[in-house]
């Protein structure tokens, strides 16, 4: 377990709740950073029927998921906190599996990013409760507006699924 580096700061929220909130934000920074790697790498990867749609959708989706790491990661360090967000620290602690090197065709790469958008957005929606519970109603508020846009890209891409 990373020893949890904190600053002094005059937030009010209690120094255990923002312990507990610093680590909460920390594991969904890992996971989100990761989540946009591997939206870039199905970007830059996505071969056949489709390609321009696809090509462009996985970047506006990459897009908008760096803009919920950066939020995530100034979060943490708003609450005292450091935020531990390289590629290196990242995938160490992430819990998004690895991307399927073997995706090529739109399809492959869609079915994978559903898999992870779901994930990160079902820990998203427990990461809600949890800082709800601990009484950091900023923290959920943020956790919540990121929830709502991840069922939407989930929405997005598993629209290219059904017919």
């Amino acid at each position: 377990m990373a020893t949890l580096t904190t600053f002094k700061t005059s937030n009010d929220l209690p120094m255990d709740v923002r312990g507990h909130m610093i680590t909460l934000l920390n594991q969904n920074l890992a996971d989100m950073s990761d989540l946009y790697s591997q939206t870039k790498q199905a970007h830059w990867n996505v071969k056949g029927r489709n390609f321009i749609a696809l090509h462009e959708l996985f970047d506006k989706l990459a897009g908008e998921v760096i803009g919920y790491v950066d939020d995530i990661a100034e979060r943490t360090t708003e609450l005292g906190g450091y935020a531990t967000g390289t590629n290196r620290m990242s995938a160490s602690a992430s819990r998004v599996s690895e991307y399927p090197t073997e995706a090529v065709e739109g399809m492959e790469h869609v079915s994978a990013l559903v898999e992870r958008y779901a994930l990160v957005a079902k820990n998203v929606r427990a990461a809600i409760n949890i800082a709800t519970e601990a009484g950091d109603a900023d923290t959920a508020d943020l956790l919540t507006e990121i929830s709502r846009d991840m069922d939407k890209w989930v929405w997005f891409l598993e629209a290219h699924l059904q017919a």
